[in-house]
């Protein structure tokens, strides 16, 4: 057996189904069926009894999936183990950074590092803030944007920037002419937000919870861009942050900020303390720290 087969007895033993786990795994009903056949011939026992609810696992099976699940995960540990050394060895960083990170860093300064460091491989994806860290907390990645406060015992953490988090109305609006708001002013007003993947959402959402009332979103997005669309449509109000507002370049809206509490938008870089950081990682954190002390200064302008 090796660990594709491993992986499809795990499917299995979750879907209860031959058939879903096959659609699951992009394999023929017929492939996984061989596999399963194959996997009790070699283990000399059922795995699985069939009723009118689906399979179940036998004792055996139950017992198979405990040191198959440790076999997958210890396969998969090992991997990123050795990806991590030839990261290291070839001198690559990994970027994983949640969504407007790179708007407030900016392209130029990736542009920049990338000229003044070409034996240095550079890759990036970008996710909403709660995958960025479920990867990699998963070990994906070598270095990481996202935004919150992090566990300082577990990661090399540092700050980029702090935004206050504002609310963002039309001109029109009845707010407009108000120089602050609380979180109590969201109630009843249909509010277009970020996703329950980003901190902001579950910022806002809490305090309104503590305030005594759920928010009334109207819709959820990916965002901050069709956010300020429907602010600027009039449709409901949102919250933003100066950078993404000056960003847009978009009239006949206002920011407007928070009095009633702190409101946040904490974008940091964090590296793993239980891994040995490769040459291509420090100098990337060092020139990330240099760009963004000089956008503070003025030298360079966002």
């Amino acid at each position: 057996m090796d660990i594709r087969d491993l992986k499809v007895f795990q499917m299995i033993a979750f879907e209860k189904s031959v058939s879903k786990a096959a659609k699951k795994l992009y394999m023929t009903p017929q492939g996984v069926s061989k596999i399963l056949k194959n996997l009790e011939t070699e283990m000399g026992s059922q795995l699985f009894v069939r009723d009118k609810n689906g399979m179940h696992l036998t004792e055996s099976g139950e017992c198979f999936l405990v040191y198959a699940n440790q076999d997958i995960e210890e396969y998969y540990e090992m991997k990123q183990e050795i990806l991590h050394i030839e990261q290291r060895q070839r001198k690559v960083v990994d970027l994983l950074s949640a969504y407007g990170i790179l708007r407030l860093v900016t392209p130029d300064c990736i542009n920049a590092f990338e000229r003044e460091h070409p034996d240095i491989e550079f890759q990036y994806r970008e996710y909403p803030d709660l995958p960025v860290e479920q990867l990699f907390e998963e070990k994906e990645g070598n270095v990481a944007f996202s935004i919150g406060d992090f566990d300082e015992e577990k990661y090399h953490v540092v700050p980029l920037e702090t935004f206050p988090i504002k609310m963002l109305v039309n001109e029109n609006h009845p707010f407009a002419s108000r120089n602050s708001v609380t979180i109590e002013d969201l109630k009843d007003e249909p509010l277009y937000i970020e996703s329950s993947q980003f901190h902001i959402h579950h910022l806002v959402v809490d305090k309104c919870r503590e305030a005594g009332f759920k928010p009334n979103i109207a819709f959820q997005t990916s965002g901050f861009s069709l956010c300020h669309k429907m602010v600027k449509a009039n449709k409901g109000i949102s919250v933003t942050v100066d950078f993404v507002f000056d960003d847009m370049q978009k009239s006949g809206m206002k920011l407007i900020p928070f009095s009633d509490g702190v409101y946040e938008w904490k974008a940091c870089m964090i590296t793993r303390r239980d891994e040995e950081e490769n040459e291509a990682v420090q100098c990337f954190r060092q020139h990330i720290q240099d760009w963004i002390g000089k956008i503070g200064r003025g030298e360079i302008t966002r």
